[in-house]
């Protein structure tokens, strides 16, 4: 009766293997998410708002949109072999930024998707130390949760609703 039972487990457990994505198609399933979900929250911003600071010590909420770009661009050219985009600083209007933002979004993915899965493991020098290409991956992904959740305090300060959370 043991052994029904250990091959059933087995078959399972193959089975439940055999059906989970790969890292980037995971990852890049998160990564298109983290676009929308960015893209809504420069959308819910009046224009006349992006040049709004909470404290004078802060960034303007345009200036943390350009600068999640920017580490965006630096992260993926220095580190993943993306091309490099000279035009992504020039972003000045509501509609500019989110036009950049969309651009960088999706061309970070095409550069994911040319990566070898096997790639991923290859060590690059980070001036925190050497990373591996899957650490600068999450690191990019949490740089852009991290300023994202400063802007739903100045958007909350504004008396205007965040966009709602989404998760995958």
């Amino acid at each position: 009766m043991k052994i029904p039972f250990l091959i059933c487990t087995l078959i399972f457990t193959i089975s439940s293997f055999a059906q989970q994505p790969d890292y980037k198609s995971a990852y890049l399933e998160k990564w298109q998410s983290s676009r929308n979900y960015l893209i809504a929250f420069a959308e819910a911003m009046p224009e006349e708002n992006y040049g709004f600071k909470p404290v004078e010590a802060e960034m303007s909420y345009g200036e943390q949109l350009k600068h999640i770009n920017a580490n965006m661009e630096w992260l993926a050219t220095a580190y993943l072999g993306k091309p490099e985009n000279k035009t992504f600083a020039e972003a000045e209007t509501k509609a500019e930024i989110i036009t950049q933002l969309k651009k960088s979004f999706d061309q970070i993915a095409e550069t994911i998707k040319k990566l070898p899965e096997s790639s991923l493991s290859e060590t690059v020098k980070f001036f925190s130390g050497p990373k591996s290409k899957l650490q600068i991956l999450n690191l990019m992904q949490d740089h852009v949760t991290h300023h994202r959740g400063q802007l739903v305090v100045y958007l909350n300060l504004k008396g205007i609703k965040p966009p709602g959370y989404v998760g995958w």
